[in-house]
């Protein structure tokens, strides 16, 4: 099946970065093909020693298998790599924990599509839905929000939010640079931002994590990391780019 969005033409990519999901991941791909069956899916089976590989394989999913777990920056980056080869117009990060909801993808991609955006990122902070940070994971959060703003001068709500769609140029970037050491969604939103592509946030529904790296007194010393890294970014220069690819617009 190939991608094709009716109105627009353009091809997008779901790119599902998985470790050890084997618990959910079938239950995830049956939810995308529901709700957006038009769209692609491939999975990065970040080295699981479960069965993941096998049940996405299983519903005809792409499946790219690491050799061992590189972690999340590792497993994205080679989703933007596949995109980029494949030539994909958008490409969609999507959580095999079940967090991410399929029925809010066509949302997500409204601004690439349209070409406002180089980076869509589904905000929780919206006032869509019912989903409640724990206290903790607020406050790191909050803390993390605030480093963003001081570092691009955007104000972003849900920096950390992993849900997320790219348009070409982005996917390009991507499949070329990735923080090697990945702690965090909101270090992507800065390299975006420094390069001089444009984020939207749209309003998104999500499922609550069951695990999070920004939810007890530990998580919020990683927020602390994360923005050490955010300002440390800033200091970089920016990165080179490539030529430009366009996303094909939506029409109407």
């Amino acid at each position: 099946m190939t991608a094709e969005n009716e109105s627009s033409g353009a091809r997008v990519l779901i790119v599902i970065p998985a470790y050890n999901e084997a618990g959910k991941i079938g239950q995830v791909i049956a939810d995308l093909r529901r709700h957006v069956p038009e769209m692609d899916i491939t999975v990065i089976d970040d080295g699981s020693i479960d069965d993941t590989a096998g049940i996405a394989r299983r519903q005809g999913v792409t499946v790219l298998r690491m050799p061992f777990n590189l972690g999340i920056g590792g497993a994205l980056q080679t989703g933007y790599m596949y995109a980029a080869e494949k030539g994909y117009h958008v490409a969609v990060q999507f959580d095999g924990d079940g967090q991410h909801r399929a029925d809010q993808v066509r949302g997500l991609i409204a601004p690439i599509l349209a070409g406002r955006a180089d980076m869509a990122i589904g905000s929780r902070m919206m006032g869509k839905g019912d989903y409640r940070f724990p206290l903790m994971r607020r406050i790191g959060a909050c803390l993390i929000s605030l480093i963003t703003r001081i570092v691009t001068r955007r104000r972003i709500l849900d920096p950390t939010s992993g849900f997320r769609a790219t348009s070409r140029r982005a996917i390009e970037f991507f499949s070329r640079n990735y923080p090697q050491a990945y702690l965090d969604s909101a270090e992507i939103t800065v390299w975006v931002l420094r390069q001089g592509m444009i984020v939207e946030e749209t309003p998104a529904e999500m499922r609550s994590a069951e695990h999070s790296s920004i939810g007890s007194i530990r998580g919020v010393v990683h927020a602390v990391r994360i923005c050490m890294a955010l300002l440390i970014d800033r200091m970089e220069r920016k990165f080179p780019e490539g030529p430009r690819a366009q996303t094909p617009r939506k029409e109407g």
